[in-house]
């Protein structure tokens, strides 16, 4: 029988909560409801959730603040839930750690399928044969694995989320080649991410203040276009 992954339902309207966890349930999910900011880690230490549902607006500690101090000691995915809807809003979670935005009201279809999608990137590396070839690129002072989801970068291993690692990966396989934002956005997120480009945007940015241009090698912007990992020969 397979375990069930467990879902870490933070938002202060019970009423929602409990309706996600309806959906989610529905699904064979197991969850977990908690009402604050102050309760989530100590959820994550009784729980062990595979994927967070983290509200924005909560008393207290605010869901920026949870999202924060969870990603300092935790790689779980967070997908953040807000009725803000402005891009600065998007922005700033995905800055923070955040791995997906939606928006309130939504629809449940796209809750889970967004929840689906999430894990099931998490998943894969964990469910990966020992004797699979190894999905590994190699520069002069970088290295990065897609098979165990590690970066090594000036000799030291740099800590960063499945979708920045998959972003980095994606790009340095394919050396010199120009990738538009809408590209980028099929490619790693793997589907519609409401025609929301700038979610491309800020994860290069996180991706060059963890690694720099080297003499060797840089993250390239293409204006009007996208992003290349430019090899300089």
């Amino acid at each position: 029988m397979a375990i069930k992954q467990k879902v870490l339902i933070v938002d202060d309207d019970n009423n929602i909560a409990e309706l996600i966890s309806l959906y989610l349930t529905k699904e064979c999910y197991e969850t977990m409801i908690v009402n604050d900011g102050e309760s989530v880690m100590q959820a994550m230490k009784s729980f062990s959730p595979n994927l967070i549902l983290l509200d924005i607006m909560l008393p207290g500690i605010d869901g920026y603040q949870v999202c924060r101090e969870v990603r300092a000691k935790y790689s779980v995915p967070i997908i953040m839930l807000s009725a803000k809807g402005e891009v600065f809003d998007k922005v700033l979670g995905l800055e923070l750690g955040a791995d997906d935005y939606i928006e309130k009201p939504f629809d449940s279809k796209e809750l889970v399928a967004r929840a689906k999608a999430v894990l099931r990137r998490y998943k894969s590396t964990a469910s990966a044969p020992e004797n699979a070839s190894e999905k590994l690129v190699e520069y002069p002072d970088l290295s990065i694995n897609l098979t165990n989801y590690s970066v090594i970068y000036m000799g030291k291993t740099v800590d960063m989320p499945p979708k920045e690692l998959e972003l980095l990966y994606f790009l340095a396989a394919s050396p010199n080649h120009v990738f538009t934002r809408e590209q980028l956005l099929d490619q790693i997120w793997g589907y519609e991410y409401i025609g929301d480009t700038r979610t491309v945007d800020v994860h290069i940015k996180r991706l060059r203040e963890k690694i720099k241009d080297h003499a060797n090698w840089k993250i390239s912007t293409i204006w009007g276009i996208g992003y290349k990992f430019e090899v300089i020969k």
